[in-house]
Order: C-alpha cells, then sequence, then structure tokens
C-alpha cells in the first residue's frame, strides 16, 4: 500500500501546484513589469532587424518626466497603445510632449508588431489584451494617477481596458478604431480561414518601412473587429465619464468619423473632455464649445485632406514630417503617379485613394497643427489632474472653434525612400 499512498500524495501535490519549480507557500510570483516587457520585445526584434538603429524605432520606450513626485515618483503617467500594423514610433512626438508636461509616458509594442507582417497571421486580441493589462497595472504601481492613450485599435483596446477598470485616469484617442467604414468588416474573421491575405505579397505594394506595416494580413483586420466589436458594447451600455482627448480626420478612409462624433457628443460628456475634427464644420454643431474644428484642406502645405495616420506627427518628424525620409507612395493613385512619387517627384498629400486631376498624392503622415493639438491635449490632462488652467473651447480660452491659418512652410520635395 506504499506505493498507493506515494502515488496519492504526488497528485495532490500536481493538483495543489506543489510541483517542482512551483512557487512555495506565502511566496508571490514575480508581477510583470515593463523593464521584462522592453527587454522580450527587445529580443524579437533583433531577431528580425539586422541593424540597431531600426530595432530602436520600433522598440517600446520609456520618457520620465523632468520633475517627479516625492520619493521620484511622478504624480501621473500614461500608456500609449499603437495601432494594427504599427509600432511605438506612432507616438514619439506625442510621448516627448507629455513628458515635457510632467508625465511620465511608456509606449508598448503588441504581439506581431515591429518585425514582419506575416506574424499577424496568428496573433489574437487576446494576447494584445493580456499586454495592454499587464502594463495599465504595472504603471499603475510607479505612478500616482494613470490615463490610457491609443491609436485606432490601440485606441479600442485602451478604452475597453477603461470601461472595467475606474482607476484610470482618463483617456487620449487618436482616431480610435471604434467603427470601420468597411460595412462587411464582420466578415474579416471568416475570410481569414479561407483568404490569409486580401491582398497577395509579392507583387507592386509594398510590406512595409522602417516603423509600419503597409500590408496587414486578413486575420490583423479580424483582430481589430473583435476590439471594436468589444468597445462598441460598452460604449452603448453607458457612457464614459471621465475625461477624453480625442482627435479624428473627418476624411479618415479607415474609420466611419460621423459615428465617432456622435460617439463623443453622447457618450464622452465630462464638460473637460475635447474633440479635434479636421474637416469642414459637421451638421449640427450648434454651440458644443468642446469641438474644435480646423480646416484640412490647406493649399499652403500641399494637403488636399488629412489622414488617419498623419494626425499623430509633427512637420519636424525625421521620418514623417514634411521634410522627412519616409515617404508613402503607395496611396491609392496611378501606376503613373505611383512612379512620380517614388523618383521624387513633387507631392500633394491626402489620405489613401484621394485623387485630383494634374496632381499626385502621397500619403499625408504630419500635422501642420500639431504644436496647438498638443497644448489642446494637454489641458485636457491638467484638468483631469485637476490642475488650475484655461481649456481650448471655453470662452475665457477666447478660442470659438474658429479656423486658424497653418503656419505656411511649403518645403521642396523631401527626398522619397520606396519603403
Amino acid at each position: 500500500m506504499k506505493w498507493l499512498r506515494a502515488v496519492l500524495l504526488l497528485a495532490a501535490m500536481v493538483a495543489s501546484g506543489a510541483q517542482a519549480g512551483a512557487a512555495s507557500p506565502g511566496t508571490v510570483p514575480d508581477l510583470p513589469t515593463f523593464s521584462a516587457h522592453r527587454d522580450q520585445a527587445l529580443d524579437r526584434l533583433r531577431t528580425r532587424w539586422g541593424s540597431e538603429h531600426a530595432v530602436t524605432l520600433n522598440a517600446p520606450r520609456e520618457w520620465r518626466p523632468v520633475s517627479s513626485g516625492r520619493g521620484g515618483k511622478p504624480s501621473r503617467g500614461i500608456l500609449l497603445v499603437h495601432g494594427l500594423g504599427d509600432s511605438p514610433w506612432s507616438f514619439h512626438d506625442i510621448a516627448r510632449d507629455l513628458a515635457a508636461g510632467g508625465i511620465l509616458v511608456r509606449t508598448i509594442l503588441l504581439p506581431g508588431h515591429g518585425t514582419r507582417p506575416e506574424d499577424l497571421l496568428d496573433v489574437d486580441v487576446g494576447q494584445w489584451r493580456q499586454v495592454v493589462r499587464e502594463q495599465a497595472e504595472a504603471l499603475r504601481r510607479d505612478v500616482g494617477q494613470v490615463y490610457l492613450g491609443g491609436f485606432s485599435t490601440g485606441a479600442n483596446l485602451v478604452t475597453e481596458y477603461a470601461y472595467e477598470n475606474e482607476a484610470i485616469a482618463g483617456l487620449v484617442l487618436f482616431s480610435p478604431g471604434f467603427k470601420s467604414d468597411i460595412p462587411l468588416d464582420w466578415t474579416t474573421p471568416l475570410l481569414a480561414r479561407i483568404r490569409p491575405w486580401l491582398l497577395a505579397p509579392g507583387g507592386r505594394a509594398p510590406l512595409q518601412n522602417e516603423v509600419r506595416y503597409l500590408m496587414v494580413p486578413t486575420n490583423g483586420f479580424a483582430q481589430f473587429y473583435f476590439s471594436s466589436r468589444a468597445v462598441r458594447r460598452h460604449l452603448d451600455e453607458r457612457p464614459y465619464e471621465k475625461p477624453v482627448f480625442m482627435v479624428v480626420a473627418r476624411n479618415d478612409s479607415v474609420l466611419d468619423a460621423g459615428y465617432l462624433l456622435d460617439t463623443f457628443r453622447e457618450r464622452f460628456p465630462h464638460p473637460a473632455s475635447r474633440l479635434i475634427w479636421y474637416g469642414e464644420t459637421p451638421a449640427g454643431l450648434g454651440d458644443d464649445t468642446r469641438i474644435l474644428v480646423r480646416s484640412d484642406r490647406l493649399p499652403e502645405w500641399r494637403i488636399s485632406q488629412f489622414s488617419h495616420m498623419g494626425i499623430l506627427f509633427s512637420p519636424g518628424n525625421r521620418l514623417y514630417g514634411d521634410r522627412g525620409t519616409s515617404r508613402i507612395c503607395w496611396n491609392g493613385q496611378t501606376d503613373a503617379g505611383l512612379q512620380a512619387c517614388e523618383r521624387g517627384g513633387e507631392v500633394w498629400y491626402s489620405d489613401w485613394g484621394y485623387r485630383e486631376a494634374n496632381k499626385t498624392h502621397a500619403r499625408l503622415t504630419f500635422n501642420p497643427y500639431y504644436a496647438w493639438q498638443s497644448s489642446v491635449m494637454t489641458s485636457v490632462l491638467d484638468a483631469a489632474a485637476g490642475r488650475p488652467g484655461k481649456l481650448a473651447g471655453d470662452p475665457a480660452e477666447g478660442s470659438s472653434g474658429t479656423i486658424p491659418e497653418a503656419t505656411s512652410r511649403i518645403s521642396s520635395a523631401a527626398p522619397a525612400t520606396r519603403p
């Protein structure tokens, strides 16, 4: 019978987690940290890129504020989450400005990103949620007040988390992917099983540049759909009562901009919330001073319309600015227009698919209003923290939502590098 008792004891040990290597009673397993996340991301990136420069561009990063609270602990922190096919570089300019305003900033790298587009073939939205959850909790341990920010799919992930976690103090949302402009986006999970790529790799379309995928497997779109469906359920259930800063381009070729406008009006009611709307003034806007309208047609910058991604970057960004080194010519133009753009000819800028006679349009990858936009963002976060100051749109601030002149600085044609 000794052997039977031994077997039963072993089974009990396994069931209770007391097998070799398990934590002993009373110990606490290691909690995920930002440093561990960054180290893991660097390992993955180095297997893909031969250049340490490219690794750095795609890696998670932390920006520490000049001044911190007592004991070196910053009073505020924000976690920024990139979009589908993108990388932490999306927040290169924004993170710098937030840190200058006294906020600890961290960017993360979602699974399947920063390496090769095919790494999205098997990724799952649950993996993205896990990273957001772990890093939001890590940030909560390191600062007094936590905000979340995101671009496109990343905005979906952080909004979903904020709805489920009251500790989050507010949101910063750029082109939030709450609803696609494609009516049949719900078919992508089924389509991914039979058609891994909507447009097969190896053709004329470039796969990626240094910091983003220019083609994404069908499964990537499916996971985007799952994230948008989940956040819409939360939005349908109840308003989000914390301060929200949101930026939307009316002519976004990816999203339903009208839905986003209605969502801001009806689901983000906090008086300090602000929506920056790039495009024509929406009908029925009335006297809602929380919505700030700016024209997105700026001939002095050769801009025909704003784009989904361009709102993120300053004109001085070294990759995507008006004199940047990375021009996105794959923009729904004719073959002749594509070739002219790739040769470094003069271009106008737009979102995907916009055409106009006698003009070649590259993707707009910068925002002439960036400095003003950043100041509005900072004022919303300061209001969320209870700090005194004027909010754009308040009568005391003197802004009536009229359209100012963008700083005129037409650059010569930037050197084009085909991704």
